[in-house]
């Protein structure tokens, strides 16, 4: 489906419970997800709307709690929308994701600069300080195809007690490829979110 972009992607944390949105450029809700806790094999549904009455998406991990898990997409209708990989040991350092969209090739999701992740991390730990860290630091990831060029780029915004971020289209795209990198977002998001 066709966005207004740019997106604005936020997540907040209430208890234990994340809830991750995503409006448009116009600031209507696109996506909604918010995952349940406590799962040993990942199972996640996005919805159009707050109320969870409208299903559009399907993640689920092809295995159980493990590092490199590729996560299954799908459509309400169960059709296969691609997938999302972390690279394993070469996401230690420098986030690395390959999303695969169905049928068609695949595109590499990776961190722009991992020194302002990890800046970002160690300034979050010191007292009154860390209060501020999600104005002072932005880490970028950006989206490229099998040529190595942008396609889109998700940047932390500025936000207290929650995560912002911005998601820029680069260039164009076909909706099934727009689809499985927006829902590819989402999971990084989520998975970077739990790691640190």
């Amino acid at each position: 489906m066709a966005h207004a972009y740019p997106l604005d992607l936020s997540f907040k944390v209430l208890s234990i419970h994340t809830r991750l949105s995503v409006a448009d450029a116009n600031g209507r809700l696109i996506l909604y997800v918010r995952p349940k806790a406590f799962r040993l094999r990942e199972s996640i549904n996005v919805f159009a709307d707050e109320q969870q009455s409208k299903l559009m998406f399907h993640m689920e991990a092809d295995r159980i709690m493990d590092f490199s898990a590729a996560y299954q997409m799908t459509d309400a209708s169960g059709a296969p929308v691609g997938s999302v990989k972390r690279q394993g040991m070469r996401s230690l350092w420098r986030a690395h994701y390959q999303i695969e969209t169905a049928g068609q090739s695949g595109f590499l999701l990776h961190e722009e600069n991992p020194w302002v992740k990890v800046i970002d991390g160690l300034v979050g730990e010191i007292p009154v300080l860390g209060l501020f860290s999600g104005y002072l630091l932005h880490p970028s990831y950006v989206v490229e195809d099998a040529a190595a060029r942008p396609i889109m780029r998700i940047v932390k915004q500025p936000a207290f007690f929650q995560g912002k971020f911005r998601v820029e289209k680069l260039a164009g795209l076909e909706p099934r490829q727009e689809d499985a990198i927006l829902l590819g977002l989402l999971m990084m998001i989520l998975l970077e979110r739990s790691r640190g």
